[in-house]
């Protein structure tokens, strides 16, 4: 019964599901499938050993806050529930619920996005966010000549797939090293990311590298955007719960023979860039100002907020 729920977390750990939005719904998609397959027994029994699925799934990336929401939004009415089966069918409901209005989230996101985009403007991304991706590739449909650069985002190079993405929609991409980001800003328009986290001051967690972009942006008077869907949204952070930068395998970086012995290898995933860097969040609720996080935050969350 836990098949598919330990499939998950080896395909997210192991990096084969990437990306926030999708690490979130691969989690709630295997929480309802668990659900669903749950062979029978007692209530009690259905929650423990979903207590157990669910540690499981949000152990994979600690960081992405998206798996948490996504998660919660599926376990939320269990508590209450007063039979098995109705504890099944609430996690199975909410899971499918969490994933349509994730993917409906990604087109309202690219529609309000792609209203950022002028006709003969070229942007710059990072990493592979199915987000910021959208955003370019609806303004493209739109018949806006758009041009994108895009960086190789190290060590595991998802701006291979962002490059494909793009050049399959048929925008026109150049690819980039992370550290030529500062000597193409200047002839950027705007900078489009997406998101792993974002804190209740408006601060953004996100792939390594995108405080670098963030910071050449403010340098050089270019917008920065964060395009991201409101359930990457932190509300530990309301209490003063800090984010937790996940630091993977040094190997990732460098093998063993390439390094000297006794050399360190440093690879957190992801660093945080500061509210004041951002112009705006491109999210399914409306573009809105890193300030107005709190409020969006708890209009959406409202009591569920305090469930854990």
């Amino acid at each position: 019964m836990f098949d598919a729920v330990k499939s998950t977390v080896s395909d997210i750990r192991d990096m084969r599901v990437r990306g926030a939005g999708r690490i979130a719904r691969a989690g709630a998609s295997a929480l309802g499938e668990f659900a669903q397959g749950y062979p029978g027994g007692s209530l009690e029994d259905f929650k423990r050993d979903l207590d157990a699925a669910k540690g499981a799934i949000l152990a994979s990336r600690p960081t992405a806050v998206s798996l948490w929401n996504g998660v919660q939004a599926c376990v939320r009415d269990v508590g209450g529930a007063q039979s098995l089966e109705e504890a099944k069918g609430s996690v199975a409901r909410n899971s499918k619920a969490f994933v349509e209005a994730s993917s409906g989230a990604l087109r309202l996101i690219a529609e309000f996005g792609a209203k950022r985009i002028r006709d003969g403007d070229t942007v710059l991304t990072h990493c592979n966010s199915s987000a910021a991706v959208g955003v370019i590739k609806e303004a493209h449909a739109q018949g806006k000549d758009v041009r994108a650069f895009a960086t190789e985002s190290r060590p595991w190079r998802q701006g291979l797939l962002t490059v494909r993405e793009l050049s399959d929609a048929g925008v026109d991409v150049t690819l980039i090293i992370d550290s030529a980001v500062r000597s193409v800003m200047r002839r950027m328009d705007g900078v489009f990311v997406g998101a792993d986290t974002v804190a209740s001051n408006g601060a953004l967690i996100n792939k390594i590298g995108t405080s670098q972009l963030a910071l050449a942006a403010h340098e050089a008077r270019v917008p920065f955007h964060v395009c991201t869907e409101t359930y990457k949204f932190s509300p530990m952070t309301m209490f003063g719960d800090m984010v937790e930068i996940e630091e993977r395998d040094s190997g990732e970086v460098a093998g063993p023979e390439e390094v000297p012995s006794g050399v360190r290898v440093y690879n957190p995933v992801f660093d945080a860039t500061p509210a004041r860097h951002i112009d705006a969040l491109i999210t399914e609720v409306g573009i809105i100002s890193p300030g107005s996080v709190y409020d969006v935050m708890v209009r959406q969350l409202g009591s569920d907020i305090f469930r854990t």
